[in-house]
This record gives structure tokens, sequence and C-alpha cells, in this order.
């Protein structure tokens, strides 16, 4: 028998949006491999990634690094240095090219990751779709449901589920899914988000879970309730704020003042987008009837 993952509780803070706590947990754990020191330093300084430390990851990882941790610092890179993006997917793109670094778990699962984030669907699934990691298969389901094909995002939960079913990530691709799916299954997503919650911490990101769940239910009270909750916890969430615009708009609440902080953090955000489209389109309306 195997003995206990000592990285269960840094990768597992990491999955559920406990960024923080990944970070702090990594402290204690000690007498690891070659091979998990590599894993948990890959998962820490991707949790300083999603705090928006980029420069802290791009000054720690040298170039002497491993593959892994080279693909990690070329995400920092593009999230964090914008004026020099067209470079940084060109190294990725001439990474992922070579056979000799392609088959890198990391380095595909940030060629996927980075081309979610142009809206380039179709090349972030050439270099996610075989991937053999749970993670992996997360980002599939993922990409899966940004492409309304709720169809191959549920074969690809099944193959999560046959590898194991109990998994953090198996759950909560199963509630993305299950929020896609509508109907019965939101109740179902919801139970899982307040699962993890009761069960580990409440995160932006189970606590946006939960309040996408309750809006879809009707239950928009309870959904703000939640959302100020994650917004105690983070105030610059973009998902928190675009939430609250959303459910404020049911709750006949002023959203302006959300809306303006998803604007000047977040100006490629979509909901950022379509709001000023409407604008837009409205001005017209009103310069054509002048």
């Amino acid at each position: 028998m195997s003995g206990p993952d000592a990285l269960f509780p840094i990768r597992n803070a990491f999955y559920l949006g406990a960024y923080q706590a990944s970070i702090n947990e990594s402290a204690s754990v000690d007498a690891l491999s070659e091979a998990e020191v590599l894993e948990r330093d890959c998962v820490v300084y991707r949790s300083y990634i999603a705090l928006g430390s980029y420069q802290l990851v791009i000054n720690e990882i040298n170039d002497s690094a491993p593959t892994s941790l080279q693909a990690v610092k070329l995400l920092a890179k593009y999230l964090g240095e914008k004026e020099r993006r067209e470079e940084t997917l060109s190294h990725l793109k001439e990474w992922l090219a070579d056979p000799a670094l392609a088959s890198n778990p990391i380095l595909q699962l940030v060629g996927g990751t980075v081309y979610v984030h142009e809206q380039d669907y179709n090349e972030a699934l050439k270099y996610t779709h075989g991937g053999q990691t749970l993670e992996l298969c997360a980002l599939n389901v993922q990409i899966y449901l940004k492409m309304f094909r709720n169809d191959h995002a549920e074969k690809q939960l099944k193959s999560m589920q046959h590898i194991d079913e109990d998994h953090t990530l198996t759950q909560l691709a199963n509630a993305w899914l299950n929020l896609a799916l509508g109907g019965a299954k939101v109740q179902e997503a919801y139970y899982i988000f307040q699962d993890f919650c009761d069960k580990y911490v409440q995160t932006p990101l189970l606590l946006n879970g939960k309040a996408v769940a309750c809006m879809q239910m009707g239950r928009f009270d309870e959904a703000e309730q939640a959302l100020l909750e994650a917004l105690n916890k983070d105030a610059k969430d973009s998902d928190t704020l675009a939430n609250l615009v959303v459910c404020n708009l049911h709750l006949s609440k002023p959203t302006s003042r959300y809306l303006s902080q998803l604007k000047m953090s977040f100006p490629d955000h979509s909901l950022v987008k379509r709001a000023s489209y409407a604008e837009a389109a409205f001005d017209r309306a009103l310069q054509a009837i002048a």
C-alpha cells in the first residue's frame, strides 16, 4: 500500500481556490522526493499567480529550472506582462511544437489555460484533449462548457469519474456541468459547492458557484449573501463583481458600483464588453431619434 499523500492539502486548497492556504501548507511539508518537490513548487507558484503575484514568480524561477516550472513562469509572463503577450505566445507555441517538451502535463495545462484566455478554444483543446491528468480533464470540461458542448463535457466527466469519482476536481467538474445542464441538476451543483464549504473553507470560487446555483433557482437574496461573503474575501475577484451585477439587476438594486469596479480592473471581461456594446447601441438609438 502507498503511504499518505503529503501534497494533498496543498493541491486540494489550490483546487478549491484557497490560494494563500495552499502556499501556507507548503511550508509545513518536508521529506519529499525530487518529483514531489517539483510538483509542490508548481502548485505554490500557480497559487501566487492566482493571487496576482506575477512578478514574484517571474523573479524566482530561473532559466535553469525544469520544464514544468518554466511553463508556470511563462503563464506568469502572459498574465502579468500584457504588453509582451505576443512574444510570450510565440515562445509558448515553440515549446508546444517541440516533441521533447509537448508531452509535459504542466506545459499542456499552461497551453490550454493561455488559449482559454485568448478565447481560442479549439487551439486550447489541441494541447489538453489527450491529457492523462485529472487537472487536464477538468480544464477540458471547462473548455467544452465554454463551447456549449455539454455532450463532450459529460463524456470527459465520465472519464474523470472512472479515474476517481470522489476527487475534488471530479466533484467540481460535476458541479460545473450540472449548472450548464440546468433543471434539477442545479440543486445537485448547489449541494456540491455547499459540501466543500462545510468540509473545507469558503472561498470566492465556491461561493460564486453557490451563488450561480441560487440565481438559477430564483433565490436571488441567498445568492447576494453568498456573493457579499465572497467580496469580503477578495474585493477584486472578477467573477464576484460580475455575478453581483447580474444578481442586483434581478433584485432591482443599483449595479453601477460593481460594474465600475469591473471595468477598471478587468476591461476585457465579457460582461464589460457586452455592457459597453449595449451602451453604444443605446446612444446610437438616441441619436437616431434626435
